[in-house]
C-alpha cells in the first residue's frame, strides 16, 4: 500500500508525521497522523493508541491541542489520529455540521449516497492498523481514544471488538447515540429508519449487553454544553451497573467540552492506557 509523507516535525525525541493513502474500504483519500517516540527510532515494536477525534475535526486537532506527545514519548507509545470521514469532491456531504464530510460517527453507512464512501468503523477496525502495522515499527497491542463523536466511536470499537483492543477511554462521549439528536440525525442518514440497527452502534447498550469487557475510562466536564442533550452519560454509568462492566466515569466540575479539558488530563489516559498496553 502506498502512502505519502506530507509533513514531519521532530518533537519531545519522537517524531509527529502526517500522510495521505487513498483507501480501498473509503474509495477516496484518507491523511492520518502519527506520533512515533523515541523508543520506536530503536529498532522497538511499540503499542499503539488510536485517537478518534470529534465533529468538524480533522486528524489534526488532537496533535495538535491535546499536548499528549510529551507523555507518550515517555511511556513509548505511538498514537495514530485519522481523520473523522471520508473527503474529497464525490464524496457525499450535508450543509449541517452534523452529517457527512467532518462527521463520520465511525459507522459503516448502508443508505444511499452515504454508503459509497462512509465505511469508518471498517476503516478504523482493519484497514488503517494493518496499514499501520505494515509500515511503522509498532505492534498489534492496540487501544482506542476519542473525543465526542469520537468518543462514541472509540467505546463502541471496543465494545464489540474486545479481542482486538487493550484498553479504551474517552472524553464527553456521546454514550446513547440512539437516544440524542447528534446520534438520531446521523443514524437516520447513514443506517436508515429502522432504529434496531442503530443499536449496535449505540455504547450504552453495548455495554448493558458486554461479555467480554475492555477497561474503560471516561472523563466527563461539568460545564459542557451538551451534556444533558447530547451527551448522556448517565446511560453508560447505568449500562455499567447492569452489567458489572469496568467503567470508570469521573465528572469534572468547571471543564467544558473543548481541548483545554481534553489537555487537562491526557496524561492519565496516556498511563491508564500503557499500563493495559505493556501488561
Amino acid at each position: 500500500m502506498t502512502i505519502e509523507n506530507l509533513s514531519s516535525q521532530k518533537s519531545f525525541g519522537g517524531w509527529h508525521k502526517q500522510y495521505s493513502h487513498v483507501s480501498e474500504r473509503l474509495g477516496c483519500a484518507m491523511r492520518f497522523a502519527i506520533y512515533l517516540p523515541p523508543q520506536a527510532s530503536s529498532g522497538q515494536k511499540v503499542p499503539v493508541l488510536y485517537w478518534l477525534s470529534g465533529l468538524t475535526c480533522t486528524d489534526e486537532n488532537f496533535m495538535q491541542k491535546a499536548g499528549a506527545h510529551r507523555m507518550a514519548a515517555e511511556l513509548g507509545v505511538a498514537i495514530v489520529a485519522p481523520d473523522t470521514s471520508p473527503r474529497g469532491d464525490d464524496v457525499a456531504d450535508d450543509e449541517g455540521y452534523d452529517l457527512g464530510q467532518g462527521a463520520g460517527f465511525y459507522v459503516n453507512a448502508t443508505e444511499p449516497p452515504w454508503n459509497r464512501h462512509y465505511q469508518m468503523y471498517d476503516y478504523v477496525l482493519n484497514e488503517l492498523p494493518a496499514l499501520i502495522e505494515s509500515v511503522f515499527p509498532v505492534s498489534d497491542r492496540r487501544s482506542l481514544a476519542g473525543h465526542s463523536m469520537g468518543g462514541h466511536g472509540a467505546l463502541v470499537l471496543a465494545l464489540r471488538n474486545p479481542e482486538r483492543f487493550r484498553s479504551v477511554s474517552a472524553f464527553s462521549p456521546i454514550s446513547h447515540p440512539v437516544n440524542c439528536p447528534w446520534g438520531r440525525k446521523a443514524f437516520s442518514a447513514y443506517l436508515g429508519p429502522d432504529e434496531t440497527v442503530w443499536q449496535s452502534y449505540d455504547a450504552s447498550l453495548l455495554m448493558r449487553d458486554a461479555k467480554h469487557p475492555v477497561p474503560a475510562l471516561v472523563d466527563q466536564g461539568e460545564a459542557d454544553n451538551f451534556l444533558d442533550e447530547q451527551l448522556k452519560p448517565e446511560a453508560l454509568e447505568a449500562a455499567a451497573e447492569a452489567s458489572g462492566y469496568p467503567l470508570e466515569l469521573r465528572r469534572h466540575e468547571g471543564y467544558d467540552h473543548s481541548y483545554y479539558f481534553i489537555a487537562s488530563f491526557i496524561d492519565e489516559h496516556l498511563r491508564f492506557h500503557a499500563r493495559h498496553l505493556n501488561h
